[in-house]
């Protein structure tokens, strides 16, 4: 084989090279163009959802007028609406969740706000507290008399304070101070919780036991809500007006970090309601949270078995509502009912008051 020759089959393999490349060049391009139509990396969209309690208890459709029905559907509709209003014009997750809780605290329908209970004393003596899951910030007071609302007024001192937990007139010159809203003591007096009060009162003071099963809810009728906004941030709150009847200083879960709220955007928000007591022993809302985290468990699983197996056999009675971060909700109780109620985007709010 001459020079020639070994010259013209280096030209042709050289030919037969370019040309393969080019075709596998041409090949990937195609792919790409039929595989690959945006460069964009796709997430799934955050489903902001609210989901709100009224309170849990002997909640049954034999005690309940229709007349008093609506009227609990319709506060409880206009309580998910105004959160979720909020949520939707691209507000907070605690913008959500306050502006949620001050319609149920205006209405004397719940055991917060106007609708407070009395105390042995016959005075109204409030409780309220959120938890920001973003941050881990959380505010709360406790016993107060003349802020208007206790929800804004735990906002506060979350925002606008160094401390987590304020009471009592402390916590009343704080949220003045805050330019919050001060009223005198009789706005939050409701002539049918006064009315509950003095016979609860009178047939206890004669230690008669049939107040309990003739006012079952004594203890009950506090109001929360949990939210998840458009960034996938959550946040919770709870305001309350105690427990009828209760003794001088008594605070119950509601206003405690842990045990009547609690929120984490890496697990949950939750939202108590029931007999104080059980839920601060058994810290019911951060071990709900807990569960999920240490066990590896959904919400619901956390959920059934902090209320239905640990709170049932302490012997606590009430229930939760809680949010994680995929809007996923549970409403769990182990009462005869619970006023709750939820809407997620894009769907219309959906209301519930008796059991399953």
């Amino acid at each position: 084989m001459n020079l020639r020759h070994l010259i013209f089959i280096n030209y042709l393999l050289i030919f037969l090279f370019c040309l393969n490349s080019c075709a596998n060049q041409e090949q990937k391009n195609d792919y790409s163009a039929d595989n690959t139509k945006s460069p964009e990396v796709v997430h799934d969209s955050i489903p902001i959802t609210l989901v709100i309690h009224g309170g849990a208890g002997n909640i049954i459709k034999e005690n309940m007028t229709p007349e008093r029905e609506e009227a609990y559907k319709a506060k409880l509709e206009e309580a998910l609406m105004t959160g979720y209003a909020a949520l939707k014009e691209g507000k907070t997750a605690m913008d959500a969740v306050t502006a949620t809780i001050q319609v149920m605290e205006s209405s004397p329908l719940f055991n917060a706000g106007i609708g407070a209970v009395f105390t042995n004393q016959g005075k109204n003596e409030l409780d309220a507290s959120v938890m920001d899951g973003s941050t881990g910030m959380a505010g709360a007071v406790a016993g107060v008399s003349t802020i208007k609302s206790p929800i804004l007024a735990a906002r506060a001192v979350m925002e606008q304070s160094p401390h987590v937990m304020m009471s009592g007139q402390g916590a009343e010159l704080f949220a003045k101070e805050a330019g919050l809203e001060i009223v005198d003591p009789s706005y939050f007096f409701d002539q049918r919780r006064f009315d509950q009060f003095e016979k609860i009162k009178e047939q206890q003071e004669k230690k008669e036991t049939a107040y309990m099963q003739t006012y079952p809810d004594y203890k009950f009728g506090t109001v929360g809500c949990v939210a998840l906004d458009a960034n996938g941030n959550i946040a919770a709150g709870t305001s309350t007006g105690g427990m009828t009847n209760k003794k001088y200083g008594r605070i119950g879960d509601s206003p405690i970090i842990g045990a009547g709220t609690y929120a984490d955007n890496a697990t949950c928000g939750v939202s108590s309601t029931g007999h104080g007591e059980f839920f601060i022993r058994n810290v019911i809302a951060y071990d709900i949270a807990a569960n999920m985290k240490y066990k590896n468990i959904s919400l619901e699983e956390a959920t059934t078995e902090v209320i239905t197996r640990k709170l049932t056999e302490t012997g606590g009675t009430g229930g939760v509502i809680a949010l994680d971060k995929k809007g996923n909700i549970s409403m769990t109780f182990n009462t005869a009912g619970m006023f709750r109620g939820y809407i997620k985007d894009g769907s219309k709010p959906k209301i519930f008051m008796y059991g399953n």
